[in-house]
């Protein structure tokens, strides 16, 4: 990516923060890659943890962190329990990941918040037969993060 580019995405990423209260990044699969998917400002703007999404699809992703931020925003997140209505798909929990195992994944934040403190939550969700990846019976790719 070029300076110029640099410049025009990272205008994006704040204009959306400046409008909507967050952006939404998306990194696309590619042949031995896990697809991922975040969000940068929510910590600043409505008081809760960045959330960060492995293994779904972009529209999927983007639903979640938009659900995300409108239901739990200005209040507390219930950490590893199952969330059944948060999307009518399936149920999600939600775990802590520690900063710097996320440094090679969310660049558009630590630009954002250079030195200031942010934290962030990763989404877990079952495999399609509705398995956590907690379970024996778990199959599907997910990189979990917050281990």
């Amino acid at each position: 990516m070029t300076e110029k580019q640099k410049e025009k995405y990272f205008k994006k990423v704040y204009d959306n923060i400046a409008e909507y209260g967050f952006h939404k990044t998306y990194v696309m699969e590619e042949i031995g890659f896990t697809p991922f998917g975040y969000s940068t400002g929510i910590y600043k703007n409505f008081g809760i943890p960045e959330l960060f999404i492995s293994g779904l699809p972009n529209g999927l992703t983007n639903t979640l962190i938009n659900n995300y931020a409108e239901r739990f925003k200005f209040n507390e997140i219930p950490l590893n329990k199952k969330i059944d209505d948060l999307i009518d798909r399936f149920p999600v929990y939600f775990i802590e990941v520690k900063n710097d195992k996320l440094t090679e994944y969310t660049l558009s934040s630590f630009k954002y918040y250079e030195n200031s403190e942010f934290k962030y939550l990763q989404l877990i969700f079952p495999d399609l037969n509705g398995f956590f990846p907690n379970e024996a019976e778990y199959d599907y790719d997910q990189e979990i993060l917050g281990r």
